[in-house]
């Protein structure tokens, strides 16, 4: 299995813990990681490729740009 898979498994396991969650704070906490595992699984199947790799690092990068900004 390859670390990708993990990942998304890792993911769908958060979803699954966010509908379980009966509170709001719980709910965003779960998605958040969610949202984190999935991102790791595309980062790890663009690493796949040379092209890949590139440019999902440079999403990555301006991702965190935007975010660091918004807060």
């Amino acid at each position: 299995m390859d670390a990708a898979d993990d990942f998304l498994r890792f993911a769908a396991e958060c979803e699954q813990m966010a509908r379980r969650t009966s509170d709001r704070e719980g709910k965003y906490a779960w998605r958040q990681l969610a949202q984190r595992w999935q991102r790791c699984a595309e980062l790890r199947q663009a690493a796949g490729t040379p092209q890949g790799a590139a440019s999902a690092e440079r999403g990555g990068a301006s991702r965190r740009r935007r975010e660091a900004t918004a807060a």
